[in-house]
Order: structure tokens, then C-alpha cells, then sequence
């Protein structure tokens, strides 16, 4: 119940869902109040918001110049930085997928989950002694997120045997606890999205486990563009955005959560 709850609260404080909320209050405010002036603000302060978030520099901005960066904080695992004979496993955390087993497997991956997994396959061809790991439970589908992507990472070649779903995690927070169960302390790489690093590596230090950031799924263009990508406002880059305003909420309610367990000692 209090995982719906977050995830109902979280998705209506998104950009699009909470701005849309303003410019409907707005327009109620005009149709049916004497309100005028409010309401021509909410839906214009609104409007602007959405035209902003929307923007390329605005959005890829907030991904790279905020006090801890979403992204740039970790770098790419190269060879040198790894001990092969050391490393026993790579865990991949779930994200957004749906299941049609008439699709190719790579199809049911969605938004933040394909990058993830290619990468995870990536490390696997480099490291072929790790385990592959997957997180993430089943949510509305028949089969969860680990399995959805262990069958991608098995269709482009990773034997079955090398692959390991933890079906039951629901966040980042029971992805530690699950995976903590499985490598004690053995170091290993944990592949997430770049701007979803820093939250997710905070959990797994705090259960005691010993993360090497992998970090796949960079967001934020710092190569060139042509003019009208960067002044035509644009749905893709109101995703970096929401990816932005998501990390901001979830670490807000991670600090709260860290500091109602200190208090709780």
C-alpha cells in the first residue's frame, strides 16, 4: 500500500502531470471564479515551465551542473580499474519493462532498462567468470523486470547459467537488501543509469556491500547539436528533465528515511 502510494504521489509531482495540475486549476479559475489574474498565472508560469524543462540546454544543464551531478560523478569501467580473478559478480538494477513474449526480448525493455542491460552484457563478455545479476519484481506483468531482462541478456548470448534474476525487490532499497544475500561481501559491479548512481550506490554502502560504479544509460548531450535541437522544445529532452526532478524527490526521500532510522538508534 505505501509502495503505491509513493509511486502515485511520486508520478503526479513529475513535470509534465504536476504543471498540467496547475494549468487545469488555472483554467478552472478563469471559467468559474473571479480569480482571473491567478489563474492567468498558473497556466502561464506553467506554460514557461513546461517550454524550459522542454528545452535541450535546460534539461541537460540540470543533469550536469547541479551541487552533487547526476551525472559525470561516475566514470566508464575500464579494464585496468577491475581485478578479473577478483570479480564474482555484476549486478544490473531493474527499470521500466512490460512483457509480450510475442515481441523480440529487447522490445520489452523500456525507458532506463535496455541501456542498462546492454551494458550489463557488455561487462559480462569482458569478465566472463562474473554472474550476471538482475533486479526487479513483476509488478502488473506475468513474468518481473529481472527475468525480462535476463531473457535479453540471454538472447544476445549469455548463457542461461550465468545469469541470476532476483525477482522479489520492488525500489533500489530492496534491490540491496536482496542482492546483499547473495555476494556478502564480495566486490562487484553494479551497472544503473548515470543519473540514478549516486541514490543507488548510498543504499548498497549503507547495507554494508561493496559497489564498483558502472554506470550506463548517460543522458545529457555534451556533443554537438544542430540550432533547432536545441531551441524546439521537445518531449525527449522533458524526460531528462522529469530523470532530474525523479532523483531529486527520491534522494529527498532518502535523506528522510536515513535520518528517521538515526533517530530510531
Amino acid at each position: 500500500m505505501l509502495f503505491a502510494l509513493k509511486k502515485y504521489l511520486g508520478g503526479f509531482l513529475m513535470p509534465l502531470p504536476f504543471m498540467l495540475l496547475l494549468i487545469l486549476a488555472g483554467l478552472l479559475l478563469l471559467w468559474f471564479s473571479r480569480w482571473q489574474k491567478t489563474g492567468k498565472t498558473l497556466i502561464t508560469v506553467s506554460w514557461l515551465g513546461l517550454v524550459l524543462l522542454s528545452l535541450q540546454p535546460v534539461a541537460d544543464a540540470l543533469l550536469l551542473t547541479t551541487e552533487k551531478p547526476y551525472e559525470k560523478r561516475y566514470e566508464l569501467i575500464t579494464p585496468a580499474e577491475v581485478q578479473q580473478q577478483e570479480l564474482r559478480y555484476i549486478v544490473v538494477l531493474g527499470g521500466g519493462f512490460t512483457y509480450n513474449p510475442e515481441w523480440s526480448p529487447s522490445a520489452n525493455l523500456i525507458s532506463n532498462s535496455l541501456p542498462r542491460v546492454t551494458e550489463g552484457v557488455r561487462l559480462a563478455l569482458r569478465y566472463p567468470q562474473a554472474t550476471l545479476i538482475f533486479t526487479g519484481g513483476p509488478g502488473a506483468n506475468s513474468i518481473s523486470s529481472a527475468e525480462a531482462a535476463a531473457q535479453v541478456a540471454q538472447s544476445l548470448g549469455i548463457p542461461a547459467e550465468r545469469t541470476l534474476p532476483l525477482v522479489l525487490p520492488k525500489d533500489t532499497e530492496e534491490e540491496a537488501a536482496e542482492v546483499k544475500k547473495v555476494v556478502d561481501d564480495a566486490p562487484f559491479l553494479l551497472v544503473t543509469s548515470a543519473n540514478h548512481m549516486t541514490r543507488a550506490k548510498a543504499f548498497f554502502d549503507a547495507r554494508g556491500l561493496h559497489p564498483i560504479p558502472a554506470p550506463a544509460n548517460q543522458l545529457a548531450v555534451t556533443t554537438p547539436l544542430h540550432s533547432w535541437e536545441k531551441t524546439i522544445p521537445s518531449a525527449y529532452y522533458l524526460s531528462h528533465s522529469e530523470r532530474v526532478w525523479y532523483e531529486g524527490l527520491g534522494r529527498l526521500w532518502q535523506s528522510v528515511k536515513s535520518s528517521d532510522n538515526e533517530g530510531q538508534e
